[in-house]
């Protein structure tokens, strides 16, 4: 008899963790719980009845790396191939990116002119900062914050206006208060393995691709900077869940997790609302916070870490506006805390898609990100802030950065609670953590039949999405570097303290495994909150 893997929260992490669960040669049985009454989590499309789409979490996948590869793979054996909207590399999507400081919007510079000569926003040409780089000592500090380390190699202009920008499209978070090793690994292990992050970057090993489709292959020949799928981003989960039901995967909604519980006959029990259910394994796939709630007493230590991560809220507007036209077209622009701190950027989601325009073609479709880190300073409690006002906050940004004075004739106001979590200075201590309670080796606590718990980090690829226009980007994947991948949004923190007496079980992803020889050991992946942020290009 198959072992049983419950999965615990039903949004894009839990369900790409059903999806290579059920589909290996030999399946486990494979139950998802989740609390509310749908799946997808922050993957959320509203259709309408004239046929635009407007999202109100990720809105595009970068097609790059073995990240974006593995999942260009997925979407071909979901049956999405025919569905998905390519945004090629000469597309204005792809080239225009825009900022807007000192009451202005600027294209961010690319290619030899903004490299060699001052181009708006910046004061001097960006040559110099390179140099700064190349000729600036290598740090000696295990972590600093973002702004601080950009400002040490790159200068503060650049950590100012495009760093801070970029944090908090991607984040929607505090460069100052964000970890440069935990946000940026690739940038930190640059300068630390060749003294320069340019050097560093332009010398790194060569890139691994995935499993190879179609799909992936057009999207190299094209140069593709994204994608989305025609119905919506919210048309990949409903497409999961298709292909789940068939294999025997059990799709529970409304199935809250009350209290995890390990019992001394070498099973889970999961407490829910109504009942019981008992299982070998189990992968949650919830944000940490609720994680922590549900954890055995036993694990206490380990819950104080997770309540350590915090996250930040986010509202998502959506606009549409018929007649008018954009000043500028491009992906859409951020903005620095110091021009605005409430508001992250905007995205012109019908320069990249007007497939999702609808019927009304010619309409033009805005997103307005607003708040993150600085959401309660800016509106106050993000669970009681009254929508028309993030809608005006939203209009009077339109009419000030775009010029648009008419009313919109369409708007959707949605707050994503703490939707992001932050990766602040020494989140890579509290992820690499091996010993939280008992002491002794990670394991089983000797002498009990309760877990040691302990925080390891595993692999996972970053979901570089941008809650504003910053980059597009594809989901990552939790993925083992074997044959694994699971896409999800955002770095995956894997907490190892489950109990399995089989050490190489071929549907538990190689990348979270644990060796401790033909010991009895506890797996447990928490896959980090579902994304980096609503209305983010994912």
């Amino acid at each position: 008899m198959p072992p049983t893997v419950a999965v615990v929260g039903g949004g894009i992490s839990g369900l790409a963790a059903c999806y290579h669960l059920a589909r290996g040669a030999s399946p486990p049985k494979v139950l998802l719980l989740e609390a509310g009454a749908r799946l997808g989590g922050w993957l959320q499309s509203t259709r309408t009845a004239d046929g635009a789409v407007f999202e109100h979490g990720p809105r595009g996948i970068r097609p790059g790396g073995v990240v974006g590869t593995d999942t260009l793979h997925m979407v071909s054996e979901l049956g999405l191939e025919g569905d998905v909207l390519p945004v090629p590399g000469d597309h204005p999507a792809s080239r225009n990116r825009f900022l807007y400081t000192g009451g202005a919007l600027h294209k961010l510079p690319s290619g030899l002119q903004g490299l060699l000569w001052p181009v708006p926003p910046f004061s001097r040409a960006l040559l110099w900062s390179g140099v700064r780089d190349l000729l600036a000592p290598a740090g000696t500090e295990p972590d600093e914050s973002v702004y601080a380390f950009v400002h040490r190699r790159f200068g503060q202009e650049v950590a100012d206006i495009a760093v801070d920008s970029l944090c908090r499209g991607v984040f929607a978070g505090d460069c100052r208060a964000l970890s440069i090793r935990s946000c940026f690994p690739t940038l930190f292990k640059a300068e630390r393995h060749r003294r320069s992050v340019l050097l560093g970057l332009a010398l790194g090993s060569r890139k691994e691709r995935g499993a190879e489709s179609r799909l992936s292959q057009r999207a190299r020949a094209e140069h593709w900077s994204q994608w989305s799928l025609r119905g919506g981003m919210e048309s990949l989960a409903e497409a999961l869940a298709a292909f789940l039901r068939p294999r025997g995967v059990e799709l529970h909604c409304h199935a809250p997790l009350r209290r995890l519980r390990w019992h001394p006959s070498g099973h889970w029990q999961l407490i829910l609302a109504d009942s019981t259910v008992t299982a070998d394994h189990v992968v949650s796939a919830l944000p940490a916070a609720a994680l922590a709630e549900v954890l055995p007493a036993e694990a206490e230590p380990l819950a104080q870490e997770l309540r350590r991560i915090p996250a930040v809220s986010v509202a998502v507007v959506n606009l549409q506006y018929e007649g008018i036209t954009l000043p500028v077209t491009g992906f859409g622009h951020l903005v620095p805390s110091s021009e605005d701190a409430s508001l992250l950027g905007i995205v012109y989601d019908s320069v990249a898609f007007p497939q999702h325009n609808g019927t009304g073609a010619s309409s033009v479709r805005l997103t307005v990100m607003l708040g993150g880190a600085w959401f309660r300073q800016s509106f106050g409690d993000p669970a009681a802030v009254v929508p028309a006002l993030l809608l005006q906050r939203a209009q009077a940004a339109v009419r000030e950065q775009l010029g648009l004075e008419p009313a919109p004739t369409r708007s959707i106001v949605k707050v994503h609670q703490a939707c992001i979590p932050q990766y602040t200075l020494g989140h890579w201590q509290r992820i690499g953590k091996r010993k939280l309670g008992h002491g002794g080796s990670p394991g089983p606590h000797r002498g009990t039949h309760h877990p040691s718990p302990s925080l390891q980090s595993a692999s996972a690829a970053s979901w570089q999405s941008s809650s504003c226009p910053s980059a597009s980007s594809g989901p990552p994947t939790l993925a083992s570097r074997s044959t694994t991948a699971l896409p999800v949004p955002k770095q995956l923190l894997g907490v190892c303290w489950g109990s399995c007496t089989e050490p190489q079980h071929p549907w538990v992803p190689s990348g979270a495994r644990q060796s401790h020889g033909h010991r009895t050991k506890w797996f447990f992946f928490l896959l980090k909150n579902p994304y980096k942020g609503p209305g983010s290009s994912s």
